[in-house]
């Protein structure tokens, strides 16, 4: 089957239109490009904005809970499957498992299980008592696919081995980035400057940033490291000059109005990629949750460099970062010291990040594995 004969339709069972958060953006981005090498189209909920997409988009789903166990959607999808001729249905996330399942078996469609996380140890590690049930309940929709993607390499090989899938089913499909070369240094000159005006910090300061959705409890907890443990271990370096900017929504009132030295809540803005232009390095203290950390990909592709957790950098090879991504899992100690030796490192993200991490590489990649 050659991609132009490959006619693909997306399942979405909730809102990523107009992409706002990492989840989101994983997504719609990966939608976009792979929309360039094949017949797509999404059926996604009500709550998703057509105009918001370069592709088809059927917002047919409800957006009640119980859209998930609505056994009706099963025939006005096989409806759209059989009039569009879809050789290929992938589902996003294992949760509409059961109704993937059926739709191959009653129409012949190739199955394409796409993974943002292996779910069930994402809520394991969120301490949900019922993780094993997501699991279990994963493990048999993987299973009962053609093929499986997953966002990095260990997800991968924790499914071949966890889940009994066969390696040539299974492949890694990154979060990516819509650009395959870093800002200009014009542009990074530019976004800093903008940023020491905005919030008058003194021009010979390290712009240290973290952003996130701060009712997500990791990216939270990660926020309240920053603030109890790097913060203080910074400012007994008094030869070191930095400010820390925080960027994100839903920053606790406890959080934002708080009065500290050289430390500053932005909240939720506009246009993020200033802040990713202007800073100079990004914090990641993630200790927990699952997948790729869409932010510190992004971080990385605008070439700033990056002190992170091994665990906030899961499916991010710091070997082709050329030294850019530091990794230490002592936030007491190893950060500040991390965070100091990047301060002098003047070296740029190079070209195998971009080939690794652009989206449109990584829809082809996608659309020649399932031409199999």
């Amino acid at each position: 089957m050659k991609a132009k004969q490959v006619k693909l339709a997306s399942l979405v069972s909730y809102k990523i239109l107009p992409p706002v958060l990492g989840g989101q953006k994983g997504i719609a981005l990966f939608n976009k490009y792979i929309s360039r090498h094949a017949s797509f189209t999404c059926i996604a909920t009500r709550n998703n904005d057509p105009q918001a997409a370069e592709y088809e988009v059927l917002n047919i789903l409800s957006n009640s809970p119980l859209r998930y166990i609505n056994p009706f959607y099963f025939f006005t999808i096989r409806k759209i499957i059989r009039q569009r001729q879809i050789t290929h249905l992938l589902l996003e996330h294992p949760y509409y498992g059961w109704l993937a399942l059926l739709l191959k078996w009653f129409t012949g469609v190739r199955l394409v299980v796409h993974s943002h996380n292996i779910e069930g140890l994402r809520w394991k590690t969120l301490g949900k008592w019922w993780w094993k049930i997501m699991w279990l309940y994963e493990k048999q929709v993987h299973k009962n696919a053609h093929y499986n993607f997953f966002i990095h390499e260990d997800d991968r090989l924790y499914a071949i081995e966890h889940f009994k899938l066969q390696p040539q089913r299974c492949l890694t499909i990154t979060f990516g980035i819509e650009w395959n070369t870093p800002p200009s240094p014009a542009e990074k000159e530019a976004a800093r400057n903008t940023l020491l005006a905005r919030y008058n910090i003194p021009a010979d300061h390290c712009i240290l940033f973290f952003n996130g959705a701060f009712d997500y409890p990791p990216n939270l907890d990660a926020l309240e490291r920053i603030i109890q443990v790097v913060l203080p271990a910074l400012q007994k370096k008094g030869s070191f000059k930095y400010t820390i900017l925080i960027c994100g929504k839903n920053i606790p009132p406890a959080i934002s109005e708080l009065s500290l030295p050289n430390f500053i809540t932005a909240g939720f803005v506009d246009d993020i990629t200033v802040y990713f232009k202007g800073a100079d390095i990004f914090l990641n203290p993630i200790t927990e949750g699952g997948g790729i950390k869409t932010k510190l990909v992004e971080a990385l592709g605008f070439n700033l460099s990056a002190v992170s957790t091994s665990h906030g950098a899961i499916g991010v090879d710091a070997g082709i970062c050329n030294g850019k991504l530091q990794l230490t899992d002592d936030i007491a100690h190893g950060f500040v010291e991390k965070i100091m030796q990047l301060a002098t490192n003047k070296k740029d993200i190079p070209p195998a990040f971009y080939d690794h991490f652009y989206w449109d590489n990584i829809a082809q990649k996608a659309i020649r594995f399932i031409e199999i």
